[in-house]
């Protein structure tokens, strides 16, 4: 039993550490993605290997080391629980645009249960909704809401980074951005609400380091930085939501938040975790939704699954153009951080997938 607990305390504490390095290789970020994981098996191991401290002092430099790692994983997840004060529109003054209801999926290219995401869209019957790894069978079936969703923009690829974004709301514009490689495409979006209001919705999917997909995070990393870059000097408001394949509290995901001046609209909300849908102890939070300070989230939620390996994700949100109450949750590039963003963007232009 000594053994076993030494053998587990030095694999979560190698586990923990691992993302602190900043190598950009898949072993180094995928432990990122495992952090609540990790922390649920650290509350388990660590109060059992107590009864075995007196084996020795190495058993007591884990445990130090355990309960650091147990804090700061504490430190990172209490900031995605209701203690996390969230504000809303309905907490400040001026003048607020009507609700406005998104719906992002990846709904998981070889899925064919069509019939699921299609009837998700006509029960909630959202305003925009997104669609991630949508190819041609996909856009054939999703012509039934064209009379509903009259307004889309179409990218319709067969290597799983297919996008497509249909809305009911007015379009003044829509474009296709494809900054680190010319098939990882983004939609950029230019909506109006009924009442007058304006803002930018960007879809975004980078691809994941993982063992079978990419085997470093670079095209990623370099393709949410340019999405970063590109929002931040926007007078509109603005609402970035898709699969990140990312979770917001890495080292990434923290450097988007900062060079797009965006805030992480889980904070005071929850995990919300869209990824694995079919094995629980695996879920993550990889599909994110970031928005400007003149945007508040009414509510934010999944829904339950439609046949892919991602929930999708929901959100309700108004437009303040005149409220500075969320100020506070607003990051910005400091130090070194800017010259990291520019190398980052670079190493993603600069990669050449193997895998698509």
């Amino acid at each position: 039993m000594y053994i076993t607990l030494l053998v587990l305390s030095i694999l979560l504490i190698v586990l923990s550490v691992l993302p602190f390095i900043q190598n950009q290789h898949w072993v180094f970020r995928v432990p990122e993605f495992m952090r609540l994981q990790l922390l649920f098996l650290q509350l388990i191991i660590f109060p059992i290997t107590f009864f075995y401290v007196g084996n020795g002092l190495w058993i007591w430099v884990l445990q130090v080391a355990q309960a650091a790692l147990i804090g700061f994983h504490l430190y990172i997840f209490i900031r995605y629980t209701k203690f996390w004060r969230s504000q809303r529109s309905k907490d400040v003054g001026g003048e607020t645009s009507e609700k406005v209801q998104i719906i992002a999926c990846n709904i998981y290219q070889y899925n064919t249960q069509y019939h699921r995401f299609i009837d998700l869209i006509k029960q909630e019957d959202p305003d925009v909704f997104v669609t991630m790894e949508s190819n041609g069978p996909w856009e054939e079936a999703m012509r039934a809401l064209e009379d509903a969703y009259p307004n889309y923009q179409k990218v319709t690829l067969e290597n799983t980074y297919g996008m497509h974004l249909y809305t009911r709301l007015k379009m003044h514009r829509a474009e296709t951005h494809y900054f680190v490689a010319d098939d990882l495409p983004s939609i950029e979006a230019e909506l109006e609400t009924a009442d007058g209001h304006r803002f930018i919705l960007f879809a975004v999917h980078p691809p994941p380091p993982s063992p079978t997909e990419e085997k470093n995070s670079k095209e990623r990393d370099g393709d949410l930085l340019c999405v970063a870059k590109k929002v931040r000097d926007y007078e509109l408001p603005v609402v970035v939501v898709g699969d990140f394949n990312n979770v917001a509290w890495a080292r990434a995901s923290i450097l988007f938040k900062k060079t797009s001046e965006l805030i992480d609209a889980r904070i005071g909300r929850g995990i919300l975790a869209t990824f694995h849908a079919k094995y629980w102890f695996f879920r993550v939070p990889l599909d994110l939704l970031f928005h400007c300070k003149a945007v508040f989230i009414d509510k934010l939620f999944i829904y339950p699954s439609i046949g892919s390996d991602h929930f999708p994700i929901g959100c309700t949100f108004h437009i303040n153009l005149d409220s500075e109450v969320q100020q506070k949750e607003v990051k910005q590039l400091e130090g070194d951080d800017a010259e990291e963003v520019e190398e980052r963007i670079e190493e993603g232009k600069k990669e050449e997938s193997d895998n698509r």
